[in-house]
């Protein structure tokens, strides 16, 4: 019987138990269900897995307490590989089974081993672009047709399945895909251009064996992208020349091909693929067929690289508002990015998808916006807050989701703002709700600002050590605090995955700087000198070290006569 994927309990007193998804899974706290949950908010028959070729669905059997699939309620939901399901008061996480894949994307390349062999075959793409596409000539037989009539129709659903692709990295495993279930290759490479620079650079390998390095020739991929040829090699045992006094047989490339990839007449980079051990793999028919898959993909990837600069964009102009709240109150500058960090590496220890860790990156930021409703006189009090002051403080979660209620695409973003005051117990605000009735992003976010906020120094008290405010959270679980993501903040600190987020007040001034974007310090090498780059992990900018009087300091802008 087929299997889809696998459901994995990650707490409760079933917790690890891993049961595989086939055609059917029952859950509910029957004994004859398929995965028994015991705990009593989970109904008898409280859901049911159903898998297919065509995905796993999961359905809720009119349970009391609902089922719930990316902290949203749902009667019915396709799963998605890392989706997290709560059924009473376990997360369940779907892991979907991936179809055998060719090969790894991390195997090692080698651009400049090889040379260019001294005999191959080139024409200009574009011709052979037209000529995949032109009518059958009127003798052609019917075996000549029917050879056009499956190139055609491979090309088209090649074509359907790259064009459905919006993410880069998912654009680039689709082409290859594709490419490899049309030709005979064993290694398949995508090289784009960066920015300004001349350089190609690897941005995707595909091969059969992930532990042999793959060898290509600078001086092809040169020539194909710099004149727009498409070019074919095959023989390659007749003495080609190979740098350093290697032959391609050594090497047991028989056959290769390369290709531009064109997009309006700028070509973004190259296609590559080649075979091992198999003379003549290739022919004029495959070379035109990459060409013709190659536009397509050259078009993906376009597409893909403005839509990655509209969420770069987008977030930028969300970091922005983020800073000019923070800009308000100068004793918190940086607890935006710290707390956006912290949840971050925290869903990661919640097995959360990398959607929905993006999601929680712009939840992060946008979690404290309704402070721009507070007085500036109580945002930047330098004391403790007096009852009626912090009556006004507790409003900044409820005008946060106001702000963000009619804006369709940040609707996500409203459990961010408006429950992260919310307690395990009931005793939060605003509408102290308790338990799993708080939004899951609620609870991510109340772990990670409590913690920033402990770790954070302000006028009327000095912050606390890291180890101690855990300490401190730990003693909170189950109360004040979510124990599933309290455990999760337990385990990304003992990984080492907080400490360079935190503001370091225990700094040698010698070695450290205040970020000149967040004001976050960030500690350096003794031996660093003035001029030198360094990167700010929380909120990511490039900063040049200055130094004045035996002082450094941090520039966003390089100082002149550094590029």
């Amino acid at each position: 019987m087929a299997e889809y994927g696998q459901l994995i309990v990650l707490n409760g007193a079933q917790e690890g138990q891993v049961v595989p998804v086939r055609e059917k899974v029952t859950i509910g706290r029957s004994e004859s269900n398929t995965l028994r949950l015991t705990d009593l908010q989970v109904s008898r028959r409280h859901a049911v897995v159903l898998g297919s070729g065509q995905g796993v669905i999961i359905k809720d059997l009119d349970s009391g307490n609902g089922l719930y699939v990316r902290g949203v309620r749902v009667t019915e939901q396709l799963l998605e590989d890392g989706d997290m399901i709560r059924i009473g008061k376990q997360q369940i996480r779907f892991e979907q089974k991936q179809p055998q894949e060719l090969g790894s994307c991390k195997a090692p390349v080698e651009k400049s081993a090889i040379e260019a062999p001294s005999s191959i075959e080139s024409k200009e793409a574009s011709v052979l672009y037209k000529s995949f596409f032109r009518s059958p000539h009127s003798s052609a037989s019917a075996i000549e047709l029917k050879g056009l009539q499956k190139r055609l129709q491979a090309v088209y659903i090649a074509n359907q399945a790259i064009a459905s692709e919006q993410s880069l990295d998912k654009v680039f495993q689709t082409v290859i895909d594709q490419i490899f279930s049309l030709v005979k290759a064993h290694n398949g490479l995508i090289l784009l251009k960066q920015d300004d620079k001349t350089e190609l650079s690897v941005e995707f390998v595909h091969n059969r064996d992930p532990e042999t390095t793959v060898h290509v020739s600078s001086s092809i991929i040169t020539r194909v992208f710099e004149n727009g040829e498409a070019i074919l090699t095959n023989s390659a045992a007749e003495g080609m020349g190979m740098g350093g006094g290697e032959s391609i047989i050594q090497q047991n490339i028989s056959s290769s091909m390369c290709v531009p990839l064109t997009h309006q007449s700028e070509c973004l980079g190259v296609i590559y693929v080649d075979n091992h051990g198999l003379d003549n793999a290739f022919n004029d028919s495959d070379l035109e067929l990459l060409v013709a898959l190659a536009a397509s993909a050259a078009s993906a990837i376009k597409n893909a690289q403005y839509l990655k600069q509209l969420e770069q964009s987008y977030q930028d102009t969300l970091l922005a508002l983020a800073n000019a709240i923070e800009l308000r109150d100068h004793y918190t500058v940086g607890h935006t990015w710290r707390v956006t960090n912290i949840a971050m590496e925290m869903a990661r220890e919640l097995g959360w998808d990398e959607e929905k860790i993006k999601e929680v990156q712009t939840g992060g930021v946008l979690h404290d916006v309704g402070k721009i409703a507070v007085d500036n006189a109580i945002l930047c009090k330098p004391a403790p807050l007096t009852e009626e002051e912090f009556a006004q403080m507790k409003v900044h979660p409820e005008r946060g989701a106001d702000l963000l209620r009619d804006i369709k695409f940040l609707k996500p973003m409203i459990p961010y703002c408006l429950y992260h005051h919310e307690k395990w117990d009931g005793s939060g605000y605003p509408f102290g709700l308790k338990e799993e009735y708080i939004p899951q992003e609620g609870r991510l976010m109340a772990v990670a600002d409590a913690f920033d906020a402990m770790t954070s120094t302000r006028p009327y008290r000095k912050g606390m050590a890291p180890e101690r405010a855990l300490n401190k959270i730990i003693e909170k679980k189950g109360t004040q605090f979510d124990p599933l993501m309290v455990d999760a903040l337990e385990k990304a600190y003992k990984k080492g995955k907080i400490e360079q987020i935190l503001q370091d007040y225990h700094k040698s001034e010698a070695c450290s700087i205040a970020c000149p974007f967040c004001s976050t310090y960030i500690r350096f090498e003794e031996s660093i000198e003035a001029g030198s780059q360094i990167r700010c992990n929380v909120c990511h900018k490039t900063i040049y070290l200055l130094q004045q009087n035996g002082r450094f300091y941090g520039n966003l802008t390089p100082p002149n006569g550094v590029e």
